[in-house]
């Protein structure tokens, strides 16, 4: 397991498209129509992390989404080295749960509160055992779960907590998931910085870009560490392994690069596990440089005990 490093140490420096919604009932199936496992943990030191799948989709074009600036014929090769086709693409959605033995912290809310009902169930887990929600950022698929069908806070006994950067700039304009999910309960946030503690063991590290005040964070556990990504990387080969390639949902295409470059970087050097919203579940892996850019090395066994 990776020990701290002094390099981790001192590195601290719209909703989502309508198009990639889920119904309530979006269950993750594997290509015989089997519904997948939802749930898979993880151990951490003294942390138990949990990935949640709140769900799974395919998408068509996906050069409409990724790797937007370079050629057709650029991506059809780096696709067809990859095993992958250039028809479709397949998102997921996964949450994850920290169970630090006191704490159990979920770092987003998936597409809607249901989702992820089956997935908590399956690890273990009810709504009210929720002691702390952490936004990583505002888009739809991240704080869709907020709330229920009815209104109401999903997770009540939870403290919430979000980057100020990332608050300030979505409360300035207006938005109607940001304002419906979250803008109601913005007394009940505790707004978080670069480098700012959650509980003992979890810092928030920026890595803006996808959005204004888009953040990672970092678990630390027994000298093991692990990084929630987020959003930092949508695609495991055509955002991931290409970090210049530009992404549909990146608001400032420039700055999403920049930090790619700098935590994949990071990631790589010190050999710090990850997990990635966006991977492909259950979403946690390794990177190491390749070329000018990265590749993601999916884990196996590493994290059993």
């Amino acid at each position: 397991m990776p020990a701290i490093t002094r390099r981790t140490a001192l590195l601290s420096a719209a909703a989502a498209p309508a198009s990639l919604a889920l119904p309530a009932s979006a269950q993750a199936h594997d290509g015989g129509g089997h519904a997948m496992p939802r749930a898979r943990s993880f151990t951490l030191g003294e942390f138990h992390v949990t990935t949640l799948l709140s769900g799974s989709v395919p998408r068509e074009e996906p050069q409409s989404i990724f790797g937007m600036n370079v050629s057709a014929e650029d991506f059809a090769q780096v696709s067809e080295e990859n095993f992958i086709g250039t028809d479709a693409a397949q998102f997921f959605f996964t949450p994850t749960l920290v169970d630090t033995g006191s704490e159990r912290i979920l770092f987003d809310t998936g597409l809607n509160a249901a989702s992820l009902e089956g997935p908590l169930a399956e690890a273990g887990y009810a709504p009210a055992d929720i002691t702390h929600v952490v936004l990583t950022h505002m888009h739809g698929d991240h704080i869709g779960g907020m709330t229920t069908e009815a209104g109401e806070l999903t997770y009540t006994e939870a403290a919430y907590l979000t980057g100020q950067v990332e608050y300030d700039a979505w409360a300035a304009q207006e938005n109607e998931g940001f304002d419906a999910k979250v803008r109601p309960f913005a007394e009940r946030f505790t707004f978080l910085g670069d480098g700012d503690a959650v509980t003992s063991g979890v810092t928030a590290m920026a890595a803006f870009g996808h959005t204004p005040g888009h953040m990672t964070y970092m678990l630390e556990s027994g000298g093991q560490q692990m990084m929630l990504i987020a959003d930092l990387a949508n695609h495991y080969v055509w955002s991931l392994g290409y970090p210049d390639w530009e992404v549909r949902f990146d608001m400032d295409k420039a700055a999403a690069a920049a930090s790619r470059r700098r935590v994949l970087g990071m990631l790589a050097a010190d050999r710090v596990p990850m997990i990635g919203y966006h991977m492909p579940f259950p979403a946690a892996g390794f990177v190491e440089t390749r070329g000018d850019g990265f590749r993601y090395v999916p884990v196996s066994y590493q994290f059993m005990g």
